[in-house]
């Protein structure tokens, strides 16, 4: 697992399938997303390394219920008593109650859908010990006030987490960036890829300096100018990457 600084209170913590990243309020930690299965005991060495303790990352805010989203939520919960919490709609593919619905795939999509399977690895995520339920509008303690934004497509309880105080954004999978160039694109693998991109012009108006996506590379300066391009995309983008 690669561990990049983005910015002073920001570190992107990157897995072989996946990303997540961690915010730090002084001596508080806020994991957002937990990567694939297995990343709960990389997640907690990296968070060592950077000078603090597991139970110093108080939540763990899941975008959606994608195995390389949620993989490491239970294990890590279970390392540092960190609250898990995920949107309603998606909470209980979260707990494990039932799996979660496949992806409406057009055919140019399938190949990136199936790339992305053989990449992650077997078995079910561990669930969380417990998990809070998140809805549109909900603001957290962390980051100065972080606003839980309902950003429907991806899947049903995909979620954007604004922090107005800082700028920035963390997008899930509604948006990614290609790996050949590092453009940003409109997530793939969607349950509706119309309702994606008039979540990604909600987006664009929260007027975010920076974007921090689920696949690929963040935008540092200029987000909201670039995801506003992005929500008049075409219907079938190109050079996508195969997120799940």
């Amino acid at each position: 697992m690669d561990v990049i600084e983005l910015l002073p209170r920001l570190h992107l913590l990157r897995f072989p399938v996946g990303q997540a990243y961690l915010w730090r309020d002084d001596g508080e930690l806020t994991l957002i997303d937990a990567g694939p299965i297995g990343a709960g005991r990389p997640i907690a060495d990296a968070v060592t390394a950077l000078g603090h303790t597991p139970r110093d990352v108080r939540r763990v805010v899941l975008t959606h219920f994608h195995e390389d989203h949620v993989g490491g939520a239970g294990e890590f919960a279970a390392l540092s008593g960190a609250e898990v919490l995920a949107h309603r709609l998606d909470a209980p593919f979260v707990r494990g109650e039932r799996p979660g619905p496949e992806p409406r795939t057009e055919e140019w999509e399938r190949p990136l859908h199936a790339a992305a399977l053989r990449q992650l690895p077997p078995g079910p995520p561990l669930p969380p010990p417990s998990l809070t339920e998140l809805s549109d509008g909900d603001v957290l303690g962390f980051g100065g006030g972080a606003r839980v934004v309902h950003i429907p497509g991806h899947t049903d309880g995909s979620i954007a987490v604004f922090l107005p105080a800082h700028g920035v954004l963390f997008t899930g999978d509604t948006v990614a960036a290609a790996p050949a160039d590092g453009t940003p694109v409109p997530g793939v693998l969607n349950l509706d890829r119309a309702l994606l991109l008039a979540s990604i012009r909600r987006l664009a108006e929260l007027g975010a300096e920076v974007a921090c996506f689920g696949h690929g590379d963040p935008v540092l300066s200029g987000a909201s100018a670039v995801l506003r391009s992005l929500g008049a995309a075409p219907d079938q983008p190109t050079g996508t990457p195969a997120s799940r």
